[in-house]
């Protein structure tokens, strides 16, 4: 990894788990909801409704908007679908609200803290600089820099969001490894110059979808913690 000065993190199922943490928003809103609602079904459906909210925006078929409202608006076609009805606005602020306080996987924080000692340490996510400012303060998430695809006021994949990244840390891509569960994002930022380290999170869906390392990774590691031993 000669070069490489700084790594930028993919956030929601790289470094927190997004899924248990909103179904566990979601089963305390209320007993009778809890008992009422699907929530791993819910869950899985909001986000699923999520890159295809993402990808209009960078189609330019509809204007940029921090995640919040992306999740609002998600949130009720979500709830129309599976049939969830009577949730107050207030109720339903708190499930948008749970996106702040996702809790990290177990790995995350002891892998991140022997990271920064060798590499700078960044965010690099769809999420908003506030949003990830309430994540890392949740999670105790050890992070040099907050780096969001607000910052290029578009979002991932877009070759702008990780170009911006490497502008803002004073770095060449070729210096920064890009860091996430994810092949699209990972071959996204390849295509711009940035070295690449998967991490397998095989419980990020509960199981259900389980992304094969890519073929032309710099680093595939086991968690955050197992990268720190690969970089060492």
């Amino acid at each position: 990894m000669r070069g490489v000065r700084a790594l930028t993190f993919d956030v929601f199922g790289t470094v927190v788990d997004w899924r248990a943490s909103v179904m566990r928003a979601g089963r305390s809103l209320s007993p009778a909801l809890a008992e009422n609602a699907d929530w791993p079904a819910v869950v899985d459906s909001w986000r699923e409704r999520y890159q295809p909210a993402l990808d209009r925006v960078r189609r330019g078929e509809a204007p940029w908007r921090p995640l919040d409202d992306i999740h609002r608006s998600t949130l009720e076609e979500t709830l129309d679908v599976h049939g969830v009805t009577g949730l107050a606005e207030a109720l339903r602020e708190q499930l948008v609200s749970a996106w702040h306080r996702l809790d990290p996987w177990h790995d995350s924080v002891p892998g991140l803290a022997r990271l920064r000692r060798r590499f700078i340490t960044a965010t690099l996510s769809n999420a908003s600089v506030a949003l990830l400012a309430d994540l890392v303060a949740h999670g105790g998430l050890p992070f040099d820099h907050i780096l969001s695809a607000e910052h290029a006021r578009t979002y991932k994949p877009d070759p702008a969001v990780y170009r911006t990244a490497a502008s803002r840390l004073g770095l060449e891509p070729e210096h920064v490894m890009m860091v996430a569960a994810h092949p699209h994002d990972l071959a996204a930022a390849q295509a711009v110059g940035f070295r690449t380290a998967y991490v397998h999170r095989p419980d990020e869906w509960g199981g259900r979808r389980v992304a094969p390392p890519p073929a032309d990774v710099d680093v595939a590691a086991a968690d955050i913690l197992d990268l720190a031993d690969r970089l060492a």
